[in-house]
C-alpha cells in the first residue's frame, strides 16, 4: 500500500519538471502553484491579475514562488511567446471565466475566454519541443444535464444550459479536435478533467456559496441563498488537484493510454444540498443564520453528480477528505486568515495534512 501512495503523488517525478500553468492567479490556480512549488517543480504562470481582492495569490505571496506573468490567453502572440520561451514539460490549462451567474451577464466574453482562449493555448502548445502532457481543466457542468439522479460518466454527451456550462462543453470539443488533428502526431498527451463544486480556504469570488457564507459570517448578517435545494458534488480544492497531478504523471509517460476525459468528484455520501452546507457551517460559527432569496434569479441546474469510478479503477485515485472534514478545514483556514497568520504556511500545512491523510485512505 505504501509504495502505491508514494507513486500517487510522487515528489521525485515533479522535482525539476517544468510546468506551465494558465490561470495561476485564481483560487484553484494559486493552490496548484503552491503545491507544485512544494513538490519541487519549476512553475511558470500565465494569467490575468488576481480576479478578487483579497486573493489567495496575493495573501500567500505566490508570485515569490514561481515565474508569474500577467497576460490574456486570448492574446495568441503573447501566449505563444511565453509558452515557447519557457518550454514546459507539462501544461495545465486552468484559465477561464469560471462563474455561471457572470456568464449570463457576459456571454460573449465567456465564450471568447473559455472556447477561443482554449484553442489559442493549445495552438501555442504545438510549438513546445519538450511538452509531453496537457491537462485541460473544464467542469462537471460540461455535461448535457437531463435531470438524472445517477452520476454523469465521461462518455456522456456535452451540453450545458447557461453560457458558462455550454462554453466548457465547447472547450471539451476543441480539446478532442486538437488531440486528433495535431497533438497525437506530436507525441503530446491531452486529457480533460471535470471536477465538482470545488471549495476551500482562499476563495473570495462573488456568487459562490462558501465565499458568500463566510462574508455573511464576518459581517454578522444572515446568508441569503438562491436555491437551498440545489444538490452538488462538493469537494475540497485539493481533491481534484490531486487527481490532476496523478493523471499528469501517468499521461506524461503514456500519452495514448490516458488522453481522455476524466471525472474527479466526491464519494456519493458527500453529494449534499446547499441547505446541508448552510446548516453545518452555521452550527460552527456563533450567531450566524441563513435565509431564502425571494428575488427572481437566472436558471441553475438543481441536481448534478459525477461518476468517478473510472478514476478510481484506472488511476487508483479516490477522494480523501469527506465533506464534514472539508468544512471544518475551510473555517479553520479562514480564521487563520482573519487572525493574520502566515497564509503560505497555512496552505502548505493543509497540503501536508492532505498528503498524509491520502496515505491513510488507501
Amino acid at each position: 500500500m505504501e509504495e502505491l501512495v508514494i507513486f500517487m503523488i510522487n515528489p521525485d517525478f515533479w522535482k525539476g519538471k517544468r510546468v506551465f500553468v494558465t490561470g495561476h492567479t485564481g483560487f484553484k490556480g494559486s493552490w496548484l502553484s503552491i503545491w507544485l512549488s512544494y513538490l519541487g517543480a519549476t512553475v511558470k504562470g500565465y494569467s490575468l491579475s488576481p480576479p478578487t481582492s483579497p486573493s489567495l495569490f496575493n495573501e500567500a505571496k505566490v508570485e515569490e514562488l514561481i515565474d508569474s506573468q500577467v497576460g490574456d490567453i486570448r492574446d495568441q502572440k503573447n501566449i505563444c511567446r511565453s509558452m515557447s520561451e519557457f518550454n514546459p514539460d507539462i501544461l495545465i490549462h486552468m484559465a477561464a471565466q469560471p462563474l455561471v451567474m457572470y456568464s449570463y451577464k457576459a456571454p460573449i466574453e465567456t465564450y471568447e475566454v473559455n472556447v477561443l482562449g482554449t484553442a489559442k493555448v493549445l495552438e501555442a502548445a504545438r510549438s513546445c519541443k519538450n511538452l509531453k502532457a496537457i491537462i485541460n481543466v473544464t467542469t462537471d457542468k460540461c455535461y448535457e444535464n437531463d435531470g438524472r439522479t445517477d452520476g454523469y460518466k465521461e462518455q456522456d454527451p456535452m451540453g450545458g444550459y447557461d453560457p458558462y456550462s455550454s462554453s466548457k462543453g465547447c472547450a471539451e470539443l476543441v480539446s478532442a479536435s486538437y488531440k486528433r488533428s495535431f497533438l497525437s502526431d506530436l507525441g503530446i498527451g491531452i486529457a480533460t478533467v471535470r471536477a465538482g463544486n470545488v471549495i476551500g480556504g482562499g476563495d473570495w469570488a462573488d456568487n459562490r456559496l462558501i465565499p458568500d457564507i463566510l462574508r455573511s459570517f464576518e459581517s454578522g448578517k444572515s446568508v441569503v441563498i438562491r436555491n437551498p435545494n440545489a444538490t452538488r458534488p462538493w469537494q475540497h480544492v485539493l481533491e481534484p488537484l490531486s487527481g490532476y497531478l496523478v493523471l499528469a504523471q501517468k499521461l506524461y509517460n503514456e500519452q495514448s493510454k490516458f488522453s481522455e476525459g476524466w471525472n474527479f468528484g466526491p464519494d456519493e455520501h458527500d453529494i449534499k444540498p446547499v441547505s446541508w452546507i448552510l446548516d453545518n457551517m452555521t452550527s460552527k460559527w456563533p450567531d450566524s443564520s441563513w435565509k431564502l432569496d425571494n428575488n427572481s434569479n437566472p436558471h441553475e441546474e438543481n441536481f448534478l453528480k459525477l461518476d468517478i469510478s473510472k478514476a478510481k479503477y484506472r488511476l487508483e485515485w479516490s477522494p480523501t477528505w469527506g465533506l464534514e472534514v472539508t468544512l471544518d478545514r475551510i473555517i479553520a483556514w479562514h480564521k487563520s486568515w482573519i487572525n493574520r497568520e502566515d497564509i503560505y504556511r497555512a496552505c502548505t500545512i493543509e497540503i501536508e495534512n492532505y498528503m498524509h491523510d491520502m496515505k491513510g485512505s488507501v
